[in-house]
């Protein structure tokens, strides 16, 4: 039996988008290919997950390296989030950021330190009132 070299792909060191193909394994047999972030393998192929440039290590390693980065909200940005707990001069609401965020009670229209919203009564009014969050 030939001993023959591992087939590079034509992509490496390109630019990938997901759905692209990267190998054919039906033309390769007896050789281990290891699969990094950004690929998965699909029956016979090997493909794309996520776009950017397809890179190559030895032996027969392959990922897909991107500049993805998680969001992290600043000062002054619109975000969503869910209220985790109340303070008696706050709320600490949970933003899907490195920190919780703190939503000050007297931001609210009529919140006063003696009257403190609740946030079940909030939503029942928006909805009521024919807007949808």
């Amino acid at each position: 039996m030939e001993s023959r070299k591992p087939q590079r792909s034509a992509l490496v060191d390109s630019y990938v988008v997901p759905g692209d193909v990267i190998l054919d394994l039906a033309d390769m047999t007896n050789q281990t290919i290891k699969l990094g972030a950004g690929l998965r393998q699909d029956c016979d192929t090997i493909q794309a997950t996520s776009a950017g440039r397809l890179r190559l290590s030895k032996p027969n390693k392959y990922w897909v390296e991107n500049s993805q980065k998680r969001y992290v909200p600043s000062v002054e940005d619109t975000v969503l989030g869910i209220v985790v707990d109340t303070k008696p001069d706050n709320f600490l609401v949970d933003i899907k950021g490195p920190n919780l965020a703190f939503l000050p009670v007297l931001s609210f229209e009529g919140g006063t330190r003696r009257n403190i919203p609740k946030f079940e009564d909030w939503y029942i009014n928006i909805c009521q009132s024919g807007e949808s969050k």
